[in-house]
C-alpha cells in the first residue's frame, strides 16, 4: 500500500569533536532535501531487512511470515514468495546473478530465489555445523558468498562449487552484520564480541580489530568507496569508523538523550545513514563536515533494522510497524 510523502523541514545536530569523547550539539540548518515515504506491507510479515531489485522494486525478507516480499514503489504493490515449512528469513542482498540471497536462521540454509521463475534452491549449512543464527551475507569480488550467525560462527558458499563451509568465529557469539570493500575484503561485526573482524578471503582466517570503545556493541557494517569500514555501535549509541590505510579509529556519538545505533549504510555519495531506535529516526551523517541530520519516522516503534539503498533513494525495513520505508535525496 502506497502512503503519502512526507517532505522533512530539516534541522541537523552538528556534533564536533574527538573519538570516543564527548560532544555539544547545536543545531543549524541543513541544505539537503529529503523526502521520506512509507510503505505498508503485508500485517504479520515483519520485514527485518531490504534490498534494491535490479527491476526496480525492492526486495524485502518478511521474517514474521517465511517468505521473501517483492514491493513496487510506484504502485505500492506488493508479492509473497514461500521459502519453506520453518523459514525465518533474516538478511537479503542481490547477488552478481541479479538474484535475491537469503541468510535464512529458520531453515539454517543460504537461499537464492530466482527473480523471473520465483524457483527457490536452498544450501543447507552442514550438520556439523550446529545451529548458526544466520544473519546477514555479502559477496566478494570472485562471486563468493560470505556470510555471519550470531551462535558464533561466519563462512562461504561459492555457488559453483557446492554446499556452504563455517568457520568458528574468534571470542564465540555475536557475528553480525558483513561487508565487503571495492578492492574485495570482506569484514564482518561481532555484536557480543564487540569488534570488527578482516576475513581472508583465501584461508578463511579472521583477525580481530578493536574500536576504541570497549563494549560498544558492533552491529552492522558499511564499507565506502574508499574501503574505510562504517559500523553502528549498538550499546554505545556510536558511528564508528576504520581506515585500513593508516589502521585508525574514529568514532562520534549519535545526537539525542539516548541513541541506539542499529542499522548503517553508506549511499553513493559516501554520506553515512543510520537507524536510531533510542529516536525512532534514521540519521544522516557528513563524514566531511560531521553534521548529523535527525529524521524522524512518522510511526512510532518503527525498528528499522537494516538499511540499503541505490542512487538517490535510502530504503529501510521497519521491522515493528510493517512497513518499509524510503528516504528520497535530492532536489
Amino acid at each position: 500500500m502506497l502512503l503519502p510523502a512526507l517532505v522533512v523541514g530539516l534541522a541537523a545536530a552538528v556534533v564536533g569533536g574527538a573519538s570516543g569523547g564527548s560532544s555539544q550539539e547545536r543545531l543549524a540548518r541543513d541544505p539537503v532535501t529529503l523526502r521520506l515515504r512509507e510503505y505498508a506491507v503485508p500485517a504479520g510479515t515483519h520485514p527485518h531487512d531490504v534490498a534494491p531489485a535490479r527491476d526496480g522494486g525492492v526486495w524485502y525478507t518478511a521474517q514474521g511470515s517465511g517468505q521473501l516480499g517483492w514491493l513496487d514503489p510506484k504502485s505500492g504493490e506488493t508479492r509473497q514468495i514461500a521459502l519453506g515449512a520453518g523459514s525465518a528469513p533474516h538478511g537479503v542482498i542481490v547477488g552478481p546473478d541479479g538474484a535475491p540471497w537469503i541468510t535464512d536462521s529458520g531453515l539454517n540454509a543460504i537461499v537464492r530465489v530466482d527473480p523471473r521463475t520465483r524457483r527457490v534452491s536452498r544450501y543447507p549449512l552442514p550438520t556439523s555445523a550446529g545451529y548458526a543464527n544466520l544473519n546477514t551475507a555479502t559477496f566478494d569480488r570472485r562471486g563468493v558468498l560470505w556470510f555471519t550467525g550470531q551462535s558464533g560462527v561466519y563462512g562461504r558458499l561459492d555457488p559453483k562449487k557446492g554446499g556452504p563451509r563455517v568457520f568458528r568465529a574468534p571470542g564465540g557469539t555475536g557475528p553480525y552484520g558483513i561487508t565487503t570493500t571495492p578492492s574485495g575484503v570482506v569484514y564482518y561485526v561481532s555484536l557480543a564480541g564487540s569488534y570488527l573482524g578482516r576475513v581472508d578471503v583465501r584461508s578463511g582466517k579472521a583477525t580481530v580489530l578493536r574500536p576504541p570503545t570497549r563494549n560498544q556493541g558492533a552491529r552492522r557494517a558499511w564499507s565506502d568507496s574508499r574501503g574505510r569500514i562504517w559500523i553502528s555501535e549498538w550499546n554505545a549509541g556510536k558511528v564508528g569508523t576504520y581506515d585500513p590505510r593508516t589502521r585508525r579509529w574514529r568514532e562520534w556519538r549519535l545526537p539525542g538523550a539516548n541513541p541506539m545505533a542499529y542499522a548503517v549504510f553508506v549511499d553513493d555519495q559516501d554520506i553515512v545513514w543510520l537507524s536510531d531506535f533510542g529516536a525512532n529516526a534514521l540519521v544522516r551523517f557528513d563524514p566531511k563536515t560531521a553534521r548529523f541530520t535527525r529524521v524522524t519516522l512518522p510511526t512510532a516503534n518503527a525498528n528499522v533494522r537494516q538499511i540499503h539503498g541505490r542512487r538517490g533513494e535510502v530504503w529501510g525495513a521497519e521491522s515493528g510497524a510493517d512497513k518499509l520505508v524510503v528516504v528520497r535525496t535530492g532536489g
